[in-house]
């Protein structure tokens, strides 16, 4: 008999100052007196995403002969990256904690508002305890005033954790520290309850199962084996950062070049990505008017900062595209202009680097007030109209998941005309798009406009064997690094785009749009849907789609009952039929003992004792 537990959350840096690395979970197991097997034989498994780990498996033995597994997932992500993992991470745990750092209160609202209510939905009746970690530092009261929304606390105070474990109908623990007390006999006892608990339930359950085998006299019926496991696909992790980070290296499809005040060149950039963080680049580049923006700050900081200039004849000017040169702008701020390419570095990794960035300056400029300035113009630069000071504490961003504003203000772009440089011509409408974005986030796109291809001089370019929607269910991919498939369809129809311009990650997030949204159906509404799963999977096989193939084979095999009755069942091809036959569930040997054992219990042999 086994316990599973899945504990959620980030205590954080909490402790740091006692130097204890261990977390709430590993120290608990490796103290706890219930709990048997030495420290080192405690971590099984850890698997790793790019420089966080998703989940750690723990195992031990508990009360002598239960086996505790416990995976611990620190990074909320999942739920993002991996909802399949998640689901059945949450489905088959027996108790769920939620850890969380009282002093990180944003990471707690964050956590409340987008993943609690998902958690919340995959709950059944599973005991929960929500464990707030740490003391609180330079704690305020917040304003009580009923006209003031503000809230000055910087910790998560008592009352809100209370209220989030009555959402869940959890049961509350506030870990001062990971001592003895707290650890052992606080968190310990709570979590040792649930656990006797858990097994209790497991033993009743498994006595009614055994009065049940044991109901028919000497004739058992057949045990009906559990299906094969279903292959495991992993989400391919995002490159979109590094994506739009490459670009201002790779010099491609450069559309603005700004220059100092002696009218020297120092460096090329894009406006598409300008504008997706910066509304005082919007003005500049006329994306916006100022009656548009309607922020003074914004409008100053562009007129004080940059200047175009539109001479036809330029001494610092390069002659290699005539036709269409790039914007010119003259950068008015010597300080800022020395410190230009690191500042276009930091807004192309995503705006969120403050401190490297701090650095960097620091290194061409000695005086701190120089520095300050400078980085003060950042920050009104990257000012969204109407706040005041919105980027006041950027070591806060520092110290969250990257404030990236591409994915979400390149989406203002996506098939507007505005800055456009290309259109695609599908099914008799038009498409504008940005080369720049493109070049970035496709190499085939990046090969077509930058080899010896009609498309590389054209502005026109027909797109076929692909629908409007399907494209730019693309494009907002390329755009957002997100997309989402109106169904299984659409979803395929998305796949097969993305294998033609080889982008491996859309393929991999269509893939498990389809799987999930296969096994979230049940099985009457499997027997009486249209789609051709038969024909889904030559789909998948043609276009190299090897991770969905086989994982539509084993879901065959799984329905065998239901697919076996389709006609599209025959058009499976000899070597998928045998597969199928193999693996099919449930099996012939089991049809073959339920009907003898059915035949037994309606024959004269069979009687009942009460009778």
């Amino acid at each position: 008999m086994s316990i599973h537990i899945v504990a959620l959350g980030n205590e954080g840096d909490a402790f740091h100052q006692d130097n204890r690395p261990s977390g709430l979970i590993r120290t608990y197991l490796g103290r706890s007196p219930l709990v048997s097997g030495d420290e080192s034989s405690l971590l099984l498994n850890a698997t790793s995403t790019v420089a966080r780990p998703v989940f750690t498996e723990y195992q031990a033995s508990a009360f002598g002969n239960v086996k505790l597994v416990v995976h611990d997932c620190p990074v909320w992500d999942i739920f993002d990256s991996d909802w399949y993992t998640s689901r059945n991470l949450i489905g088959g745990a027996d108790i769920i904690v939620i850890k969380y750092n009282v002093n990180d209160k944003f990471s707690f609202h964050e956590v409340k508002d987008n993943y609690i209510p998902v958690i919340k939905r995959a709950l059944n009746s599973v005991p929960v305890i929500i464990a707030a970690i740490g003391t609180r530092q330079n704690e305020e009261l917040p304003c009580t005033c009923p006209l003031c929304t503000s809230d000055r606390g910087s910790c998560v105070s008592t009352t809100e954790g209370i209220q989030l474990a009555k959402e869940l109908g959890a049961t509350y623990l506030e870990l001062h520290s990971l001592d003895d007390f707290y650890i052992g006999k606080y968190f310990g006892g709570v979590l040792e309850y649930f656990m006797i608990q858990a097994l209790n339930q497991k033993t009743s359950e498994k006595m009614k199962k055994r009065k049940m085998s044991n109901s028919f006299h000497g004739i058992r019926p057949p045990q009906l084996e559990q299906p094969e496991k279903m292959p495991v696909l992993k989400a391919e992790a995002s490159h979109y950062n590094s994506d739009l980070n490459n670009l201002l290296f790779c010099c491609q499809c450069v559309d603005v070049v700004f220059y100092n005040p002696d009218l020297r060149e120092v460096v090329e950039a894009h406006k598409i990505v300008l504008c997706a963080v910066s509304h005082v680049f919007m003005l500049l580049f006329n994306v916006k008017s100022p009656t548009d923006i309607q922020d003074s700050s914004i409008i100053r900081t562009a007129q004080d900062l940059f200047a175009i200039n539109r001479d036809p004849v330029f001494p610092g000017a390069s002659q290699a595209s005539p036709g269409n040169p790039p914007l010119r702008v003259i950068v008015k701020d010597v300080l800022f202009c020395s410190c230009l390419s690191d500042i276009l570095r930091f807004i192309y990794s995503g705006a969120f680097q403050w401190e490297e960035l701090e650095e960097d300056i620091r290194k061409k400029l000695k005086d701190s007030g120089d520095v300050s300035n400078v980085i003060e113009k950042v920050k009104c630069i990257l000012k969204t109209p109407g706040k005041i000071n919105c980027l006041r504490n950027c070591k806060t961003y520092q110290a969250r998941k990257p404030l990236w504003f591409y994915n979400t203000s390149l989406k203002f772009f996506l098939n507007k005309p505005m800055l456009a440089d290309v259109v695609f011509e599908i099914q008799g409408t038009t498409v504008p798009a940005h080369r720049a974005i493109l070049v970035a986030r496709c190499e085939v796109m990046a090969a077509m406009f930058n080899g010896n291809y009609m498309e590389a001089k054209s502005v026109l370019i027909p797109v076929y064997g692909v629908s409007k929607e399907t494209f730019l269910s693309f494009l907002e991919y390329l755009y957002t690094d997100s997309c989402c498939p109106a169904g299984i369809f659409q979803a395929m129809c998305l796949l097969i785009c993305a294998e033609m311009y080889q982008v491996s990650r859309l393929q991999h997030m269509c893939e498990l749009f389809i799987i999930t949204q296969l096994q979230s159906m049940p099985s009457r509404e499997l027997a009486s849907m249209n789609l051709d799963i038969v024909d889904l999977l030559k789909k998948a096989k043609f276009h190299h789609s090897d991770c969905l193939s086989t994982w539509l084979l084993h879901f065959i095999a799984t329905n065998y009952l239901i697919f076996s009755q389709k006609p599209e069942f025959q058009d499976l091809s000899v070597e998928e039929r045998s597969f199928v036959e193999k693996h099919r569930w449930p099996s012939n040997m089991y049809l073959k003992q339920l009907a003898e054992y059915r035949k037994y219990i309606h024959s004269r042999k069979y009687r009942c004792l009460v009778m």
